[in-house]
């Protein structure tokens, strides 16, 4: 080990479908990444729900956990999170009840607002639009639904009550932070690909938090990509083949594009908006992803750092966890629960 860090790290983990692959590849990965990261003395690995993706394999967030908790021993699992709005309140208890059941004192439930998807995929979901207004109401729902203390009088989750699965609120803008603090829960910021809010939504969050059941003290979680490798050369062109792929994938409309096209969309505007959307990152050889982890954290104020490992990859990604398990040391400080 080259030292300590000062906060512990994660992994946000997005079941990546790489061109040529399938789902099943996906999750196999996905397995094989959560038992290193166990082994390596991550603290938790989470999963996003997303929808109508076509490289994203985690649309059924709770069913991935289930899988890869059922391989792994001792991490902890969780959503990252799971969009609230798509679901009843009760029927995410009684998942996430199912799981801490099944796997006591491992599962956190990370819960967003966002749709995670584009508009007729929400409607396929049956998504009114305006269930993202009634979130707050909904998250104290949900959170009475895990307690013994159901806010619905005659309706229990079962599994679920009792199980006081802890929660954590999702967001990249000042709402999420605003919400975090009212409830006293802590509060996860999407800074891998939503940067523009982040030190303005940790400082409402800490300035306003009030301290619940869950949590004594607010608790900020910043999210990082990362691209570790042997050399800073080999990492930036790691990095620069993910960056490329998002490119294509967000501007190509579909298309298969050729190297010049690509070229171009990343030379464009909209192609630099994408790239500023990977603002926070970490890329080089573990000397150099150490020091800039380090400064992220005292950037972002954060308590804990999730980070998603960028590579395109599978191969890569795992390389690039094990080099930053033997860059950083990992503390013992205390998980909210």
């Amino acid at each position: 080990m080259m030292g300590t860090m000062t906060v512990p790290l994660s992994i946000l983990d997005l079941a990546v479908i790489n061109r040529g692959s399938t789902a099943r590849d996906a999750f196999e990965a996905s397995v094989t990444l959560a038992q290193r990261a166990e082994a390596r003395g991550y603290r938790r690995v989470w999963y996003a729900e997303h929808h109508n993706m076509a490289s994203i394999a985690s649309s059924a967030t709770s069913v991935l956990i289930a899988h890869v908790a059922a391989h792994t021993n001792t991490i902890r699992l969780g959503s990252g999170g799971v969009m609230l709005p798509n679901h009843s309140p009760l029927v995410i208890a009684e998942q996430f009840g199912t799981l801490e059941t099944l796997h006591p004192g491992r599962i956190d439930l990370g819960l967003g607002r966002a749709p995670g998807s584009d508009q007729n995929t929400a409607r396929a979901l049956r998504r009114d639009p305006s269930a993202a207004d009634t979130f707050p109401h909904d998250v104290l729902e949900l959170q009475g639904y895990l307690s013994d203390r159901s806010r619905i009088p005659g309706v229990s989750a079962v599994p679920g009550a009792g199980t006081n699965v802890p929660l954590y609120i999702l967001g990249s803008s000042l709402f999420g932070a605003k919400l975090a603090a009212a409830l006293g829960l802590p509060y996860a910021f999407a800074s891998h690909f939503a940067p523009d809010a982040l030190v303005d939504a940790v400082r409402i969050y800490r300035r306003e938090f009030e301290p619940s059941e869950q949590l004594d003290e607010p608790y900020v979680i910043a999210a990082v990509n990362v691209v570790a490798a042997d050399t800073d050369d080999e990492a930036a062109e790691q990095f620069a083949a993910t960056l490329r792929a998002r490119v294509a994938r967000f501007l190509g409309g579909g298309r298969e594009l050729g190297e010049d096209e690509v070229d171009a969309l990343v030379d464009s505007p909209n192609g630099r908006h994408v790239a500023g959307m990977m603002r926070y990152r970490a890329v080089g050889s573990p000397t150099a992803v150490r020091r800039q982890l380090d400064d992220f954290a005292g950037h972002a104020d954060a308590d804990e750092l999730i980070v998603a490992h960028a590579a395109r990859d599978a191969g890569q990604r795992l390389h690039s966890l094990d080099l930053l398990a033997e860059a950083l040391g990992h503390t013992d400080t205390a998980v909210p629960s």
